[in-house]
């Protein structure tokens, strides 16, 4: 008896053993992904359809405004002016909302679902990307990047609420974090595109 419980134990520590090992080599390979990162341009995540990759580096030369979304927001009004401000400033700037369902679940739609509701209701033609965290331990290593000075070189910042806004100039360096309540045709925001 005293021979199966110790080979039954010595199997559960190799088990443990080994996993410790993969989620270490899991999570070393993502942390090497994003502070190998000089520019944001280095960067991609999946497009919400899941078909293709959004690379940053397509957007050199032009503005990125980096938009965390939620479609039962009390500012998802806000992607009406984000698909303005697209239009209006095209050749200096991409505006990407990346889905997030990090606040007050207010981003529970499957990926066809939040597709759906954003060509609909808003005419959204701007890119979107997979739905992701934008803060805490799963961040996606974009928001790692637009939110840890360690990684842009110019600040830390908290994204608080749906439809905070992060602002990357056209060589890839963090410009400015704006909260919620920036309205995206705001001056503080088209002063950067004139």
């Amino acid at each position: 008896m005293k021979k199966y419980f110790y080979t039954i134990l010595g199997l559960a520590f190799a088990g443990i053993l080994i996993y410790s090992f993969s989620e270490t080599k899991f999570k070393s390979s993502k942390a090497k992904e994003i502070y190998n990162a000089t520019s944001f341009h280095e960067l991609s995540i999946p497009s919400i359809d899941g078909k293709s990759n959004i690379n940053m580096k397509d957007f050199k030369g032009k503005y990125i405004l980096c938009v965390n979304v939620a479609s039962e927001c009390g500012y998802t009004k806000q992607y009406a002016a984000l698909q303005q401000l697209s239009e209006a400033f095209k050749e200096k700037l991409v505006v990407i909302g990346f889905p997030c369902n990090q606040f007050m679940g207010q981003e529970p739609g499957t990926a066809e679902e939040i597709q759906t509701f954003c060509k609909k209701n808003y005419g959204v033609k701007f890119p979107l990307t997979q739905k992701i965290d934008v803060k805490g331990d799963a961040k996606h290593p974009v928001y790692a990047w637009l939110t840890q000075k360690s990684l842009n070189g110019k600040e830390d910042v908290s994204i608080k609420w749906n439809f905070n806004k992060i602002l990357v100039d056209p060589n890839g360096n963090w410009v400015k974090y704006y909260g919620s309540g920036v309205d995206p045709l705001s001056k503080e925001i088209t002063d950067f595109l004139k």
